[in-house]
């Protein structure tokens, strides 16, 4: 069995398999192998270890060296240049009009070839500008184009999920993904929520793809009626794929989760599920050690219901409107009295002032009767000893004058 070392290059997908050739590298560090293009700095990310035959390629490439201080300090000066090639490289593209999107710039370890990669839609004639770089350079110039995955790869970021991209955190090769995908997960198809940055479908619609496959086939479809064995029946309402469970609404009674083991005929095929009783006790009883004493919605319900009908007829509002009209019956002969009082004082005051007209006297007599017409009890006024009202005084409006009375 061959020992092979997995590393990780910059711009590579996915972990490309080298001979360790009596070198010993750990996982994490940096190494120096040789590809088909030259010398290249690396990343180990799988330690050396035994592998079958046919997982091998027919030849493996050697890795020359673990990187020294020395190697890591030439990387560095390469990625100092690729920063400003890669400036000059848009400058370039704006200059003569390409409709090409740069992505990067890669230096060899060996600087032998300067890759620079771009994404376009079509074919670009970019002949000029190669002389341009190579004038500039003065190296070896390849020009890469990318598709958008590749792109979204190479650039890096996160995902809806928050998440770094999945081609970028997991590598591997690009696997072909259809909205039949999208459906079968019951995803919405939004374009915004079920593709990634690269505008393409997530990748992620892949991972979980074959296990809801593989659930609906085995599992009733939503809607489809469950027969329980003391004779009632219910309707599944929903389903959690991950935990194999399904949701049955009960006729007149709660719903239930129960496994999708739990149900004798599990496929749907038209005839009705049948779930056995036993089964539903002990979920009931699961649920009950669970919540504690804690009601469930239904049965709050229903307790409401019976305290409701427990109550006596007389409700609260008849109460208060008996005891308003005990008060207003207890205030009349006060009221009575003091239109008696007022009725002297008027005579009084209307002997005395002869000089006054007897149609202001009437006037004063109908008010005096209006005050003492409203009941002592009225909510914002006050009563004097002699029984009569007294009026609240209306706020005055900022910048006028205060209401006639």
């Amino acid at each position: 069995m061959p020992t092979v070392v997995g590393v990780r290059l910059r711009y590579a997908g996915k972990v490309l398999y080298f001979d360790p050739a009596g070198t010993q590298p750990e996982e994490g560090d940096n190494v120096i192998v040789t590809t088909e293009r030259g010398q290249e700095y690396g990343e180990v990310v799988l330690p050396p270890r035994d592998v079958d035959d046919e997982d091998v390629p027919a030849a493996l490439k050697p890795v020359l060296r673990i990187a020294t201080a020395e190697d890591d300090a030439t990387e560095e000066g390469h990625r100092a240049r690729e920063a400003e090639e890669f400036e000059r490289f848009r400058e370039l593209v704006r200059k003569h009009g390409l409709d090409m999107k740069p992505i990067g710039v890669e230096h060899l370890f060996d600087d032998s070839k300067v890759i620079f990669y771009f994404a376009a839609e079509e074919r670009v004639d970019f002949r000029e500008l190669v002389r341009e770089l190579a004038s500039e350079i003065h190296n070896r110039i390849d020009m890469r184009q990318v598709g958008v995955r590749d792109e979204a790869r190479m650039v890096g970021g996160l995902g809806h999920c928050g998440q770094q991209l999945c081609c970028v955190r997991f590598g591997g090769e690009f696997q072909p993904v259809s909205i039949r995908m999208a459906k079968e997960q019951d995803l919405p198809l939004n374009p915004l929520k079920i593709s990634g940055l690269c505008g393409r479908l997530m990748c992620c619609l892949r991972y979980e793809y074959e296990a809801y496959k593989d659930f609906k086939q085995r599992a009733p479809k939503c809607g489809t009626q469950v027969d329980f064995s003391d004779g009632t029946f219910g309707k599944i309402s929903s389903m959690n794929v991950p935990r194999e469970t399904l949701t049955v609404r009960q006729q007149g009674g709660p719903e239930l989760t129960v496994p999708l083991t739990a149900l004798d005929c599990s496929a749907g095929r038209g005839c009705p599920c049948k779930l056995d009783t036993a089964v539903v006790e002990q979920q009931a009883a699961a649920v009950a050690v669970a919540r504690g004493t804690t009601p469930t919605l239904r049965e709050a319900e229903r307790i409401t219901e019976e305290k409701s009908s427990q109550r006596p007829k007389s409700s609260r509002r008849k109460r208060r409107s008996s005891k308003g009209g005990g008060q207003q019956a207890g205030s009349k002969p006060d009221a009575q009295k003091s239109d008696g009082q007022q009725k002297q004082g008027g005579q009084k005051k209307s002997g005395k002032s002869s000089g006054r007209s007897g149609q202001d006297t009437q006037k004063r007599t109908d008010r005096s009767q209006k005050q003492q017409d409203t009941t002592p009890s009225t909510e914002g006024g006050t009563t004097s000893s002699s029984g009569r009202r007294r009026r609240r005084r209306r706020p005055r409006p900022e910048g006028g004058s205060a209401p006639a009375e």
